[in-house]
């Protein structure tokens, strides 16, 4: 469509840490008064500058990871190694938002005991936590979420170390997601491939479910009859 808001270019990172009770996270709260996402429990990350394209000569992927490392350190205080971080996935924002991204997820460990330092403009809030409680306090409406925050933490709780993350997912296909937002009584869906509305968009159409559907204050992941060559965005 020639009126379609092309995606800008971004990059997040999933910072990780070994906890006494299995695989941490760490999550920021993001200013409620801001446009995008405010009030929501984000990951470290923000658009490519000029300046990441220029480090990585022109490599937007390459400058994904540069940025990822910049934002991580700019909101948080903590400092990833770019070449240390595996790609999970890779998400553009539905052609229907008004505000869109292209993003790089990667995923990356630090230093347990370095500690988090946030400027509390854009950032009002942290918090490490491991990340199946992470999920289990966004099912309560704990801790809101977008969808691609709450797919990327139930793939990666299949996990118990970081260092078993990064191996395996170093490895791994990586998912390319252009979501589809519809509503199916009442509820907003965001559709991905292999759902039964991606194509028409109409998330009330009988058949196979791939998507997340947001029920009250939480969002749930269904993959049920998908054709194999939909694979599933969370890690089985």
């Amino acid at each position: 469509m020639a009126d379609e808001i092309q995606p800008r270019p971004a990059s997040t990172v999933v910072l990780l840490r070994d906890g006494k009770a299995g695989l941490e996270t760490l999550l920021l709260k993001r200013n409620k008064a801001l446009m995008f996402a405010g009030g929501l429990w984000v990951f470290p990350g923000g658009a490519l500058d000029p300046e990441d394209l220029e480090a990585a000569g022109g490599d937007e992927v390459r400058a994904s990871r540069i940025a990822a490392a910049r934002e991580a350190r700019e909101e948080s205080g903590l400092c990833p190694d770019a070449d240390d971080m595996v790609l999970v996935s890779h998400w553009t924002t539905p052609v229907v938002e008004p505000r869109r991204f292209s993003t790089w997820i990667y995923a990356a460990p630090v230093t347990a005991q370095d500690e988090v330092v946030i400027d509390g403009g854009e950032i009002h809030d942290h918090l490490w936590i491991n990340i199946r409680e992470a999920l289990a306090r966004h099912r309560r409406g704990e801790l809101p979420m977008l969808p691609p925050t709450i797919v990327t933490l139930l793939s990666l709780a299949s996990y118990d170390a970081a260092a078993e993350l990064v191996a395996e997912e170093r490895n791994s296909p990586v998912p390319e997601v252009l979501p589809v937002i519809g509503e199916d009584e009442g509820r907003m869906a965001v559709l991905f491939r292999g759902d039964a509305g991606y194509s028409n968009g109409n998330a009330s159409t009988a058949g196979t479910r791939h998507r997340a559907v947001l029920e009250g204050r939480y969002w749930v992941y269904q993959y049920d009859g998908v054709d194999p060559a939909c694979p599933p965005l969370v890690r089985q």
